[in-house]
């Protein structure tokens, strides 16, 4: 038995979306001297891919350990966004306490109370670190406050409520126990000391049958999936032949062919892990999140992991616009099919449903940014594919019809208050409090359905000018609102002929609206390239050019300009999009169609429609 387990803690650090999780990880590893003199670290090392280092966000959970002090502490670092919440449940399975991190300026928002909310309930040690306490207009004290009360509401028992307070600078890498700028350290040496006095230490039963327990899931080329999580009770050793208990309650058994440890941002490989580590195993190629780990003669299944259900669903298509093919990689549907499925390996919120067509598959996942970040990593990969609009997922709750609702914080000045608070009553939102922050910002908080929340931040930026902050996460179900929530006001421009746009058309045309499309750019009918000021469709030509003849004018031709088109970005565009229209979406472009190329097709398909809707 090894006495090394009173000299481990394991932590997670929670936090809403940009509080400074990340960095504030950054320099707890580069502090640590996990990393050489000479070793370059980028900053927010532990987002690793592409789309998280270019948004700043993280989107899957990260796993690292420190030393200090003869103690190795192991860290998970969690996303702030609510679309990837259940990555944060089931981490909070894997520990012991977490570091909650509240900015310093912006105080508690909504995804500060979903992870705090999942902390408590886990029944966590929390230690608050009060972050960013060098920004401009910081106030920590009344954020101190502001935790308490969240954690009173929270129902917290009275442990969680003696809570530590650490105030610190991520981006610095200082900290203090005091809330005065003036008296931050050098380094975070109090944020360590803290976590070593409150943090318990994992139960020591490693002489106990082994129940192992899998939360996260990776994948690699060379061993398959890997299972990381954390070993409960016993002790796991390479080599050694281990059952799997399945969720379904089939049992599979395998030979425990690899086990890492982690350090820093590198995995290490281990013979032998015991209570209390947190490691990743391979050796199983169908092992899932929540199965069990234990051994052959002693069959214990844990108890299930909580696994979100999908809030929002999409339509998937085989690209069959008339410029399908002609930058992407991957365009069939074997293809596209592949790399859903490779998608299922790591991805447990995500579900992937076949229909009646080989080239059209449901997708489902927990919000627009979830299957966004799949359609832009799959378009960066190569692929050709087009998606509809996405729809919330309605769902019976005890036979009544339900659908889900947000919770939605806005922060905006007061002079855009009212405009706001009338276009979330018109998305059927309810208003559940308002507070004057006193410097002109006022706070709202609303409950509106997640239908009412689709291409909502368009509209929030053009109300507030840009000087808005909205931040949305998944509340609850209730009952379905029998209403049109939300949706576009404007119809689109759509082209009615094949070519290249000319400038000399889009000056003809300007005043119909806000143009999608530049001079140059190829499009094809039924392609959407503008949108209307009226609020239905029109059919334009910007394939025109200005005819030219043999007579010198005497008013010669001046240069043309012509408006600054809207690039839709593919966030924009899924946002975009209405009932009848579809995104395309390749590596070089994001298109906007009408699901129904033929103009003649579409005004018989639209009479007919409203033919039905009038008997």
């Amino acid at each position: 038995m090894t006495n090394e387990r009173t000299s481990i803690r394991n932590i997670a650090i929670i936090a809403h979306v940009d509080h400074g999780k990340t960095t504030l990880v950054d320099q707890l590893l580069k502090q640590s001297g996990i990393f050489r003199e000479n070793e370059q670290v980028e900053d927010r090392a532990m987002d690793s891919d592409d789309i998280e280092k270019e948004r700043g966000i993280t989107i899957l959970a990260k796993t690292t350990a420190v030393h200090y002090k003869d103690t190795k502490i192991n860290i998970l670092d969690t996303p702030g966004h609510a679309d990837f919440g259940g990555e944060v449940e089931r981490i909070l399975k894997m520990v012991d306490g977490v570091i909650l991190v509240v900015d310093a300026f912006e105080g508690c928002m909504p995804q500060t109370r979903f992870v705090l909310k999942k902390a408590l309930e886990s029944n966590l040690q929390p230690i608050v670190v009060v972050n960013k306490i060098d920004r401009d207009f910081a106030r920590p004290e009344e954020v101190v406050d502001e935790v308490l009360e969240l954690f009173i509401e929270l129902d917290a028992n009275d442990e969680q409520l003696e809570f530590p307070v650490v105030y610190a600078s991520g981006f610095n890498g200082t900290a203090s126990l005091e809330p005065e700028p003036e008296t931050q350290e050098e380094t975070l040496r109090v944020l360590y000391d803290s976590i070593l006095e409150n943090i318990p230490e994992p139960v020591d039963n490693s002489d106990e049958p082994l129940q192992f327990q899998v939360s996260l899931l990776d994948y690699n080329d060379y061993v398959g999936r890997i299972g990381i999580g954390r070993i409960f009770r016993g002790t796991m050793k390479v080599g050694e032949q281990v059952a799997l208990i399945k969720r379904d309650g089939s049992v599979k058994q395998f030979r425990v062919t690899k086990l890492y440890g982690f350090l820093g941002l590198k995995r290490v490989e281990i013979e032998e892990a015991y209570a209390g580590d947190i490691v990743a195993v391979s050796g199983m190629e169908d092992i899932d999140v929540s199965e069990t780990i234990c051994p052959v003669d002693h069959q214990e299944p844990m108890p299930e992991l909580h696994i979100d259900e999908p809030t929002l669903q999409m339509t998937f298509l085989v690209n069959n616009s008339p410029f399908a093919g002609r930058d992407g990689k991957w365009i069939t549907a074997r293809k596209i099919e592949e790399r859903l499925e490779q998608q299922l390996q790591t991805d447990v919120s995500l579900r992937v449903d076949p229909t009646d067509s080989p080239d059209v598959w449901i997708v489902s996942g927990r919000g627009e940014l979830h299957l966004s970040i799949l359609i832009e990593n799959m378009r960066r990969e190569g692929y050709e594919l087009q998606v509809s609009k996405p729809e919330v997922i309605i769902k019976e709750v005890d036979g009544v019809k339900c659908e889900p609702f947000e919770r939605v914080q806005i922060d905006v000045p007061q002079e855009y208050s009212g405009s706001v608070i009338e276009s979330l009553g018109e998305r059927k939102g309810e208003m559940l409090d308002m507070t004057n922050n006193g410097n002109g910002q006022v706070r709202l908080v609303f409950l509106v359905p997640a239908r009412g929340m689709i291409g909502y931040s368009t509209e929030f930026l053009t109300l507030t000018r840009g000087y808005g902050i909205l931040n949305h996460t998944f509340d609850c179900y209730k009952p379905f609102i029998d209403a049109k929530i939300g949706g576009r006001r404007n119809g689109a421009l759509v082209s009615m002929e094949n070519g290249t746009v000319t400038g000399y058309s889009i000056m003809q045309l300007e005043d119909r609206g806000v143009m999608f499309v530049e001079a140059g750019t190829d499009i094809y009918a039924g392609m959407i390239v503008g949108e209307n000021t009226r609020e239905t469709d029109l059919a334009i030509n910007l394939t025109k050019a200005k005819q030219q003849t043999n007579v010198r004018s005497a008013t010669k031709d001046h240069t043309v300009t012509t408006k600054k088109p809207r690039i839709l970005t593919l966030e924009e565009a899924l946002q975009y999009i209405d009932d009848d229209e579809l995104c395309e979406v390749t590596p070089e472009s994001i298109r906007l169609r009408k699901k129904i190329l033929d103009k003649g097709e579409r005004d018989r398909v639209a009479k007919k429609k409203k033919l039905k809707d009038e008997k």
